[in-house]
């Protein structure tokens, strides 16, 4: 049996469900708002790719080492971006979420916030992880301040850790939520959603 197993996660925002080929129409065209492809410091498939990210992220699955999400807009039943369980160490029960993104339009939304609630309450309290890891680029200050104000603390920078797709050097930021902090930082989650402060 896989660790951790395919689920579909729901709230009233976003749904999770296990990512699939019958979402690769709605993924090319959220792509295309804003043209996240073009996003330099960022790894996000370009519209023509995205058929073979789908069965990169499936292989992936299949080899247990990721749990890919497409992330579904409740507003419209359409699929607005991906996300995953990723570099899933199951004999340590340490997860890392990352590979996310999101239509232009429903960046910064409690879309967003609700999506790592969903996710951050699976893995602590259904997979029982004793960490959560997230990474993103050290020039990536949109996406830094996200995972901030998550309640995630900063572990370091792995300088030179990552060779981008257009040959420049990526030094990664780690942040990580422990099993300890997880239900301050699910009360001020569940806090920011209730005053729609997403």
């Amino acid at each position: 049996m896989s660790w951790p197993e395919p689920i579909t996660l729901r709230g009233t925002h976003a749904v999770l469900e296990p990512l699939a080929h019958a979402h690769h129409n709605d993924l090319v065209e959220a792509v295309q708002d804003g043209e996240l492809w073009k996003l330099w410091y960022t790894i996000i498939a370009e519209p023509g790719k995205m058929a073979a990210e789908i069965d990169r992220r499936l292989d992936l699955q299949a080899k247990g080492s990721m749990l890919p999400f497409a992330v579904i807009d409740t507003r419209t039943s359409r699929a607005v971006g991906m996300t995953n369980y990723m570099n899933i160490e199951a004999n340590y029960r340490r997860v890392e979420i990352g590979g996310t993104w999101y239509r232009k339009s429903v960046q910064r939304t409690a879309l967003n916030t609700e999506c790592k609630l969903m996710l951050l309450t699976h893995a602590f309290e259904s997979l029982h992880c004793i960490c959560v890891e997230l990474r993103t680029h050290f020039l990536n200050h949109q996406s830094r301040r996200g995972i901030e104000r998550l309640g995630a603390k900063l572990d370091g920078v792995l300088r030179n850790n990552l060779i981008q797709p257009n040959g420049t050097i990526r030094d990664n930021c780690v942040y990580s939520i422990i099993a300890s902090e997880w239900p301050t930082v699910k009360a001020h989650l569940s806090w920011k959603l209730t005053e729609r402060r997403g």
